[in-house]
């Protein structure tokens, strides 16, 4: 596959670049001017494909372990980085998945007042979503993605060849996003991802057209909204429910499977508390609950739930900013909620729902 995306930010035009023949071009990418950030992981499986940048240097090797996303795990980087004289016109080269990509592209927000950055986004999750977009999310304690920027990368590569060694639930993670993305889309997108679901699963090629067309959709919403006080709110769909799901069940459910459960959840508040028809709530459950069930049976405490809900950042002093789907229509929209009983209740009810 051979596309290009051109991506407009506040610091001008980047892009998107599709190659299956990236593998066997890494090298291409060392000069003495970069500096690498790559998932120990990823070094592991094409330590051949990458062996000229794993000798320089200038690579570090990173866990990508949700506790490495921290503003404390952090500062050791920046001041490897400073050891190895990084300087502001040098360039940061990140190679690994979503936290991969929060570490580089905060750590290129600060260092120096701001250093330039390339990405390369080695799982499903970061190709076919986080990857555009500007944002960086760190943690600070046990507060998910309380810290960021926006800072956007000054190129990306995308290389689906990587994907042959991602874990089965980090293909399922991955397609948690692409749901999310078409279900913001409207029903006509996510109904045809429902019908072509089981082929991604070992349809490259319907796989490649599903990250392009997530990308696509995303592009006209963050071009609008680079900076996440409007409509690209909405791209908050299920991670507000799934953010407090990870953190209630320290990070044991991927991201994108969570987010996914994320969504039902919306769904079925929303359906309960009549702001979205039973049909709707029917029509998009089986996918949903198809896409999370091998986690379905995960121990949640609901007081973990509400306790993490009521720290997310899109609160007011005293209501939920959540999103939801709304209507006939299924638009979703920010819809502000107390956290009283009632809202406990309906939480406990879902969480209890998905085991039976």
């Amino acid at each position: 596959m051979s596309e290009k995306i051109k991506i407009q930010s506040h610091k001008g035009q980047y892009s998107v670049l599709f190659n299956d023949n990236l593998l066997s071009e890494l090298s291409g990418f060392l000069n003495k001017e970069s500096h690498f950030l790559i998932d120990s992981n990823i070094a592991r499986l094409y330590k051949t494909e990458l062996g000229p940048i794993l000798s320089s240097p200038n690579t570090i090797l990173i866990d990508a372990k949700e506790e490495n996303k921290t503003l404390e795990k952090i500062i050791p980087v920046i001041e490897q980085l400073v050891s190895n004289s990084v300087r502001r016109d040098h360039t940061l080269v990140a190679i690994g998945g979503g936290i991969i990509q929060d570490i580089t592209c905060f750590i290129s927000s600060v260092l120096l007042r701001g250093v330039a950055w390339k990405f390369i986004p080695t799982t499903l999750l970061a190709q076919a979503d986080s990857c555009i977009g500007s944002k960086s999310s760190i943690n600070l304690s046990s507060t998910k993605n309380i810290l960021g920027t926006f800072n956007p990368p000054n190129e990306i590569y995308i290389c689906t060849k990587f994907l042959d060694t991602l874990e089965k639930k980090d293909i399922y993670s991955g397609i948690g996003e692409i749901i999310k993305v078409h279900a913001i889309d409207g029903a006509s997108s996510f109904d045809a991802l429902t019908n072509d679901y089981d082929g991604l699963f070992n349809d490259k090629i319907l796989l490649q057209k599903y990250i392009l067309a997530a990308l696509m959709i995303k592009k006209r919403y963050i071009e609008e909204d680079e900076f996440d006080r409007g409509i690209r709110n909405i791209f908050n769909y299920g991670h507000s429910f799934g953010h407090a799901i990870e953190s209630a069940t320290n990070y044991a459910i991927p991201h994108g499977i969570a987010v996914t459960m994320g969504m039902d959840m919306a769904n079925f508040i929303a359906a309960k508390r009549q702001m979205l028809p039973e049909n709707q709530y029917l029509r998009m459950n089986p996918i949903l609950r198809k896409n999370y069930s091998q986690f379905s049976n995960t121990e949640i405490s609901v007081d973990k739930v509400i306790a993490a809900l009521k720290k997310d950042k899109k609160n007011t002093t005293t209501m939920l900013g959540l999103i939801f789907p709304i209507g006939e229509s299924s638009s979703i929209e920010r819809v502000q909620v107390p956290a009283d009983s009632i809202f406990q209740t309906q939480c406990e009810q879902f969480l209890q729902g998905i085991k039976s």
